[in-house]
């Protein structure tokens, strides 16, 4: 396995990790009794409530990310024999 599989393989995951943290990240936003319809760039709407959404959502997103990117090189790693280049070199 080379870079670019691994590239593909953590970027990919990370990606998708973090889209699917988002809609989940909704579906609580929603279930707590927030505003469906309220939209975090609108200027008009409450910045404590932009904020709280921003830190569900950013919190939510950079967990799956971080979960996601983990597997994906524990993964690379069982199939490859040794870690991704990318994370042998902080290993230093």
């Amino acid at each position: 396995m080379g870079s670019m599989v691994w590239k593909i393989l953590g970027t990919g995951s990370a990606i998708i990790a973090g889209i699917a943290a988002t809609k989940v990240a909704d579906q609580i936003w929603q279930k707590a009794g927030q505003d469906r319809a309220f939209d975090p760039k609108d200027p008009d709407s409450p910045f404590t409530t932009a904020l709280a959404y921003a830190a569900l959502t950013g919190l939510a997103a950079g967990v799956a990310r971080t979960m996601a990117t983990r597997k994906a090189a524990q993964y690379y790693a069982k199939s490859a024999g040794h870690k991704p280049g990318a994370i042998r070199d902080h290993d230093l």
